[in-house]
Formats: structure tokens, sequence, C-alpha cells
């Protein structure tokens, strides 16, 4: 047992989603750095090709024409039971993940505008506003406290609530819902429940935003792109943006929070440098990558992928981890090291799927840590572990429980 992680257990994951605390497994490693591309089963039994070297990731992601979204993956979260016909054009419907150009282009075309990094400074008072409000909830209750469900859940949660309209009353609701689809533990029937129910939520809220359309992300689409949108594209495009809205960058607050605090050096520098922020963000994003892969491919013809020929047809995984570790990409590239500032990264994936929340992403980071850092300067965890989200489609913490 290697702090909260069960080394059998990880083992039973899908190679490209098993770690070991901050790394990704010495086997995941050892795929890179002795086959590049291997066979690996996915977790619904289909055989497919993993891809785990920095360059070749690019390649997969960046080439929209040898390397399409794969139809029979599209909204199908892991383990769970295949979607009939008439709920897969559902969940495609604006789901910018599940579509390739024009179609994406399309879509993103619409969205981009309001994920300008011009458009995300408007935003920064309020986010400040909203991580100075928390910090003062977790002053005033004092230590010790757990600081996913006290500043890591619940700041992203708000400032992608209010971006889109979602009633801030209504986040542990999804927050739980969302959660327990992510958690490869729980049955897959059960969490095909849940996506559905995620998905009723969001058409209640879409219809009451048609009918009186406000300033919000939402409000925004139907007043100016209403004749070109339909409900299911709306209610698909709410619920991809709320999702990785929150889920992801809570779980960089928290996990970020423990690799500063497990490298007392880097948290040092910040504090003395805080010019140093931006660049810390990057390299947290890098070494972290708690999204396991992109988005999986299908081959549209025969290719030739790092030595290996992949015929037509065949699915296609990007570890993005291990590409972020791939000694061709860096130098001592399993070191933690806010000095280089992670060049090129592909924790945002790469090409036309490229993370079009990025900006705001970078965002709440930038102004989080630092905030967090200046409130608590003895901020340290407590005796108990960190729960680390072993089984989870976005790797994270559930708990980190912290003093100062």
């Amino acid at each position: 047992m290697i702090k909260g992680i069960c080394m059998s257990e990880t083992s039973a994951m899908p190679l490209h989603m098993r770690r070991v605390e901050f790394d990704p497994a010495p086997e995941l490693a050892a795929a890179r750095d002795d086959e590049r591309v291997k066979r690996v089963t996915t977790t619904h039994g289909d055989p497919a090709w993993l891809v785990t070297r920095y360059a070749d990731v690019r390649e997969v992601l960046g080439d929209a024409e040898r390397f399409k979204v794969a139809p029979q993956t599209i909204a199908r979260l892991p383990g769970t039971p295949q979607l009939t016909e008439e709920q897969l054009a559902k969940v495609k419907a604006g789901n910018l993940l599940g579509v390739d150009p024009p179609e994406h282009t399309r879509l993103r075309r619409m969205l981009t505008p309001e994920f300008t990094i011009r458009r995300m400074r408007r935003l920064e008072p309020r986010i400040q506003r909203i991580v100075e409000d928390h910090l003062d909830a977790m002053e005033a209750a004092g230590a010790p406290a757990d600081l996913v469900p006290s500043f890591a859940l619940p700041i992203p949660s708000l400032v992608i609530c209010e971006l889109l309209g979602v009633p801030y009353t209504d986040r542990d609701g999804f927050q739980e819902r969302t959660r327990r689809m992510l958690d490869m533990t729980v049955p897959g029937e059960e969490r095909l429940m849940l996506q559905f129910q995620q998905r009723a939520y969001m058409e209640e809220l879409v219809a009451r935003v048609q009918a009186e359309p406000g300033e919000e992300l939402l409000g925004m689409l139907v007043r100016e792109h209403g004749d070109d949108l339909s409900t299911d594209e709306l209610v698909g495009i709410g619920g991809l943006l709320l999702f990785a809205g929150h889920e992801t960058t809570s779980n960089m607050l928290s996990l970020g929070t423990l690799a500063l605090l497990r490298h007392p050096e880097q948290l040092d520098l910040i504090r003395k440098e805080p010019e140093r922020i931006d660049a810390a963000v990057e390299e947290l994003l890098r070494w972290l990558s708690i999204v396991h892969s992109g988005t999986t491919k299908l081959t549209t013809t025969k290719v030739e992928l790092g030595g290996q020929v992949i015929e037509a047809g065949e699915l296609v995984i990007c570890a993005l981890p291990a590409a972020n570790r791939d000694p061709g990409l860096m130098a001592d590239a399993d070191t933690f090291d806010i000095t280089r500032g992670a060049p090129g990264h592909v924790a945002f994936g790469h090409g036309v799927h490229h993370c079009l929340g990025a900006p705001l992403a970078r965002m709440e980071m930038r102004i989080a840590f630092p905030a967090l850092l200046r409130r608590f300067p003895g901020l340290r965890v407590t005796a108990s572990d960190p729960l680390f989200r072993s089984f989870s489609i976005v790797y994270g913490l559930s708990s980190l429980e912290v003093t100062w």
C-alpha cells in the first residue's frame, strides 16, 4: 500500500490510467521507453493501440484526417453498456470532443469568442473575490480542513456556474452525479443512468434559458446562434462545459497543492518570486497530467506510428501522462521543476480538440495557488494520508486534509 493506493488494484486498471501518486505507473513508463506503441485492450474489451511518446501523441492528436474520433466511444463512459443509436445521436450533438471538422469547426467557432484571454480577463476580479471568500471561510472554520470540499472543488464550480448560468444551489447534485459517473468502481449500468440524469438536468436548464435568455454563456448562444444550434446541441455544449469546467480544475487545485507541499523548495521559490506562477502552473499541468488520455481515435487509413504499422479501422489511445514525462520532450522529465515552464506539454490535448477552456483553467490556477499560499504561510498536510482518485477517469484527490 502506498499512500492510500493499493498496487494490486491499480494494476487492474487500463494501462493508460495507472498511476502511483503523482507518477505514471512503472509499467506505463516502461511501455513508453521500451515499446512506444503498444497493443492493449480497452475498458470495453476492444483491441487498441496505446501511444505513449510525446511526438507520436502530438502526431495523432494533430491529424484529424487520419485519426478521427472513434464513433463507438463517443460519450460512452468506460465500463458502461453500449448506447443505442438514438441515445448516441443525442449525446453526440453539441459534444465538441465527439465530432471532427467540419462539424467541430462550426461549433467551436461559436464558442471560441467567449474563451479568449481578453474575455477571461473580464472574469479575473470575480475569480479573485470567489477565491478570497473561500479562504475567509476556511480561516474562520479553523484548522484542520479538507482542501477538496472547502477550496479546490467549490471555486471552479462557482466560476463555471456563473459563466454558464447554472444555479449554484444545484452544484451538490451535479457534482455528486459527475463524481460517481467518473468512478470506475461504480457499476456501469448505474453510471449510465447518472449520465442521462445529468443530461435531463441540462435539458431543463436549456429550456429555461431558451424561454428567457440572459447574459450567461448559454443565453448568449441562444440569442446569437439560436437559429444555428439545435436544443440537443445546446444541451451537449452546456453539459460538456459544466463537467469540464469544474471537474478538471478542481483536481488540479488539490493535486497541485499537494505537489507543491511535497516539494518545499519549489513552493518557496513561488513565494519568493511570485512572477514565476505562470511557469509553475504550466509545470504542474505537465507533471500531473490529470486527464489520462485524449479522445479515442479511429484510423481512417493504414499508418505507421512509432515504428508500428496500424491498419485502417483500428482504435488508438494516447497516454498523456506518459507523453508529458517523455525524455524526448525534455531532460529529466520526471522531475518537478517550475523554473523551466514546461513548454509544449499536451495536458490540454493538441490539435483541433485542444481544450477550449484552457485560458479559464490557467487563470483560476494562477489566482488560486498564490492566494492560498499567501493566506496560510504554514500550510502543511496533516498526518492523514491524501486519498488519490485512482479509479477515476479524471485523476486527482478525493481528500486532502491540511493545517496551518
